[in-house]
């Protein structure tokens, strides 16, 4: 059998909560995007010239282990993501594995909410293999995709529910 991944985006219920007040607690302040190319995390495409977008605070560990009930402890980060300012319809359900133009860490967690590894992926065709060592083993319980110049979360990975036995 072969395991398939989805990229999560951010879910629409904290799309909504980042667009008042995000993970630090600042209000979010939309720009007009003069020359696209931001990455959102929204719908894991880039932005075009004219989307109105934020840069606004995003927990993602910490939102997923409070929905765990389990403490991230140290590996609680705050980082910034840039999102719609507006609704927006999300990723094309058809679009794969966003954001691999480029060098990418995939960063493994336990269900504790741990860093359990991680691995450099340095082309588009090691993300597939990447993930498969992450959920091969039985420790890791999600991962997160980081751009490796600024360290910034781009998306969550998990199985895809139809894959689970």
């Amino acid at each position: 059998m072969t395991t398939t991944y989805i990229a999560q985006p951010i879910a629409p219920r904290v799309l909504k909560e980042l667009r008042t007040t995000d993970d630090a607690g600042r209000p979010m302040d939309p720009v007009t995007d003069t020359e696209g190319g931001a990455p959102l995390r929204c719908c894991l495409g880039r932005s075009g010239p004219g989307d109105r977008i934020a840069l606004v605070s995003y927990a993602p560990l910490r939102r997923w282990a409070a929905e765990k009930g389990v403490d991230p402890g140290a590996y609680d980060e705050v980082g910034p993501v840039f999102i719609h300012a507006d609704d927006c319809p999300g990723p094309d359900a058809d679009a794969g594995i966003p954001f691999t133009n480029a060098h990418r860490t995939v960063r493994r967690y336990s269900a504790e909410g741990r860093i359990v590894g991680g691995r450099l992926v340095e082309e588009s065709a090691g993300f597939e293999q990447a993930f498969m060592e992450a959920f091969d083993d039985p420790a890791v319980a999600l991962v997160h995709v980081r751009a490796v110049e600024y360290g910034c979360f781009l998306y969550e990975v998990r199985r895809d529910p139809a894959d689970t036995p």
